[in-house]
């Protein structure tokens, strides 16, 4: 099995992009195009497959649930903003890749910190960056909705 890290290019790919974050994710959570267009995005390839997918900010921290939306600018700080497998390739490993992955990125860039958040019904994500050494910063209430959750908000020092 050959498996890859590819850069998308938002621009061109945008449309893939969208239709790849609705395979993996609930309607509610989808990006945007314009703020796919505003991240480091990159594919997980297998067998020359698209099977998976993350998407960076770099310099910055993770603050939708307190600053009106914006993510405030902090140096040496890698925020993700997704990681979705496809439903085919899930139970597989691939997640543990791409976190295992995600990590070499950060440290390749000479960033300190990671951050992410998911659903706090998202179990198996929050058990996957604890086995990572991500640890929960916080818990907001209602950030999600359809269906109403929190977001548990993580973070890994390097």
């Amino acid at each position: 099995m050959k498996t890859e890290f590819r850069q998308a290019i938002p621009a061109v790919e945008i449309r893939s992009l969208m239709a790849f974050d609705r395979k993996v994710f609930p309607k509610a959570d989808l990006f945007d195009a314009d703020y796919w267009k505003a991240c480091v995005v990159y594919w997980l390839i297998v067998d020359g497959v698209k099977a998976g997918c993350c998407a960076f900010e770099q310099n910055v921290d993770f603050q939708d649930d307190g600053a009106g939306g914006i993510n405030p600018p902090r140096k040496g700080s890698l925020y993700i903003a997704s990681t979705g497998i496809h439903p085919k390739f899930q139970g597989k490993g691939f997640g543990a890749l791409m976190k295992s992955w995600q990590i070499c990125y950060a440290r390749q860039q000479g960033l300190k910190r990671i951050v992410t958040n998911t659903r706090r019904g998202n179990t198996a994500m929050i058990r996957l960056n604890r086995k990572f050494g991500f640890r929960i910063i916080r818990t907001s209430p209602r950030y999600y909705s359809d269906p109403d959750d929190s977001t548990v908000v993580m973070e890994l020092l390097l």
